[in-house]
Formats: C-alpha cells, sequence, structure tokens
C-alpha cells in the first residue's frame, strides 16, 4: 500500500473566493464562494475518499476499518475515527470571532473540543489574525460589548504574512481577517461558537446563527494568546502539543525525503515547490496534502526547492 491521497471537499462559504483556483491551481465548482477545501476528514457527515490507486473511490473510514494497524499502528481499533482533520482556508472577508470550547466544556455543552494550527501560506500586505482579547477584558465587559455591538473594541488585529503560523488551542477566542490563504491542521471536530459576526449577512440572507452562551462558556479570559511564529530559514518546529506536532522543513531539488515504515502514520503537505514519490511515481505540488500510513515507507525526489510541512504524533 502506498501513500493516501483524496479527493478535496470544496465548501461554499460567505466568506471565501476563488483562490484556491488561483493560488493553488485547482479546479473548483462553479462561481462562488469556496472557503474550504477539506483535505483529510473522518466523520460520519464528511468523508475523504482515495482519489487514485488499489483503493481509488473507497473512504477512509473503510480504509480505517479494514486495516487499522497498518494505516495507524498496532494498537488502533477499527472503530477509532482519524483524529486530524486537515482543510484550506481562503478568507477574502474576515471569518466570524469564535471560539472552540475546552475538552471538560465541549462535554457539558454537547459539542467537540478544537485545538488547531494555522500556516499562512499565502497573505496580502493587509492580511491579519485576531487571537484572544485586549487585556483588562473581563467576561462582563466582553458580555456587554455583544450587547451593545462594540465587541470590536475589545479585540485587536495582528499582522501577518506569508509563512507565518500560530497554534490556536481550544478556548482561544480567535477570527482571521480578510487576506489569507491557510492550511489549517486541526483535531477532528467541527464544533465552532460564533460570538460576533461584524453585521454579516450569510450566504441565505439572514444573518448567520451566534452562540453567544456556548461562546462565554468556551473561551479563557485572562489567558495571553498564542505568539505568531514568524518564517526562519531551513526547519521549524511550528507546533508541539499532545494532538499533534507540526514541523516545517525545507529541501532544495535534488535531493530526496525519506520515511521509514512502522514507526508512525504522518501527514505530509506540500507548501511550496514539488516531491515526486519514488513509490507511486506521483507529484506532490503547492497544495497537496497525503497521508503516509504507519506501515509503509516512502521516498521522495525534491524536483524542484520545496518547503512542506510534517504532522505527526497523534496517533497516540
Amino acid at each position: 500500500m502506498g501513500l493516501l491521497f483524496f479527493q478535496p471537499i470544496y465548501q461554499e462559504r460567505v466568506w471565501g473566493g476563488r483562490n484556491l483556483s488561483a493560488k493553488l491551481g485547482r479546479t473548483l465548482p462553479d462561481e462562488v464562494p469556496i472557503g474550504e477545501s477539506w483535505e483529510l476528514v473522518d466523520r460520519p457527515d464528511e468523508q475523504s475518499v482515495v482519489a487514485f490507486g488499489p483503493w481509488e473511490g473507497r473512504s477512509l473510514r473503510e480504509i480505517l476499518a479494514e486495516h487499522p494497524e497498518h494505516i495507524m499502528g498496532p494498537h488502533w481499533t477499527k472503530d477509532r475515527p482519524f483524529p486530524i482533520l486537515v482543510k484550506w482556508l481562503d478568507c477574502q472577508e474576515r471569518l466570524s470571532l469564535q471560539v472552540h470550547p475546552p475538552a471538560k466544556i465541549a462535554k457539558q455543552l454537547g459539542g467537540e473540543p478544537k485545538t488547531e494550527h494555522w500556516y499562512v501560506a499565502d497573505a496580502t500586505d493587509e492580511a491579519a489574525l485576531i487571537v484572544g482579547h485586549k487585556p483588562g477584558v473581563s467576561p462582563e465587559v466582553f458580555e456587554k460589548a455583544i450587547h451593545e455591538n462594540t465587541l470590536e473594541a475589545c479585540v485587536e488585529p495582528i499582522p501577518v504574512k506569508t509563512g507565518d503560523a500560530l497554534f490556536v488551542e481550544s478556548g482561544c477566542l480567535h477570527a482571521i481577517d480578510a487576506g489569507c490563504l491557510i492550511l489549517e491542521i486541526q483535531q477532528n471536530s467541527d464544533t465552532t461558537y460564533r460570538v460576533y459576526d461584524w453585521g454579516r449577512i450569510g450566504l441565505d440572507g439572514h444573518p448567520r446563527q451566534l452562540h453567544v452562551k456556548e461562546a462565554l462558556a468556551s473561551i479563557n479570559f485572562g489567558e495571553k494568546p498564542p505568539p505568531i511564529i514568524s518564517e526562519q530559514p531551513g526547519n521549524q518546529l511550528l507546533a508541539n502539543s499532545k494532538h499533534f506536532r507540526i514541523r516545517k522543513e525545507e529541501l532544495p531539488a535534488g535531493e530526496t525525503l525519506s520515511f521509514e515504515a512502522c514507526q508512525e502514520p504522518r501527514i505530509l503537505s506540500i507548501v511550496q515547490g514539488v516531491l515526486k514519490s519514488e513509490e507511486d511515481a506521483l507529484s506532490l505540488r503547492r497544495g497537496s496534502n497525503v497521508l503516509l500510513p504507519y506501515g509503509g515507507a516512502f521516498s521522495f525526489h525534491i524536483e524542484e526547492n520545496a518547503s512542506f510541512l510534517i504532522t505527526d504524533h497523534f496517533a497516540h
């Protein structure tokens, strides 16, 4: 069994655009705003489907149910879902101000915790992220600002550039501003509590649903927001948590990238350049996300100077 490359699942979003085509060369659905491409997902309502090879047309859930040890390792049971969800986000407008519940709160609210990591693959000069709230903002001040429609004064956009990264734990208030193309690697969760949507009208012509009570219960007030990690030449450790580890690595053309078998499963995400799989004769270009199963050994020839993310340490 070789690497697993899946068909993208495109999601229409009011804040989306067409940059997945312009920047990543994707063929998108008709002229609608595409905000997300779900690259790797194992959820009851959305399933990644293998794009080619012996298992073409089969879902990630089917493969995990039949070959859990090969995909994830000897301790993995067939009924456990894949623990990571990978997305591309094309943020042409500012996303809602939102929060994902911490594990303890999520259980009380009937949701799922969601810690995530953002890699800014492309950014306009005005691009920014909103993370946390301004110092001194208490739950009471925050809630009053919601009702008075002045919540924007409680947060402050942080400028970002291409190559920047951010680790956002559950409970951290956040939003992505306009002008960001982001690779999001996260826990397998789809619970989002919107607390403010900047007065926006949704695709259906009505204001989008807010979850103020749930958001207020989930926000970690008083905690210092995480720092932006600026891109540095060479290899970088971008995130190292109990949920996953993410490393950015760079290799020049002509070099080889290799992974040994029976260590752990990995996700390989290409953010620049071209890698050619020596086992599958497949060229991986900017935007590609592939799953390297536990039981396989893999080698890639670097055809063009490449920068890529390796996600691992998620198969506990």
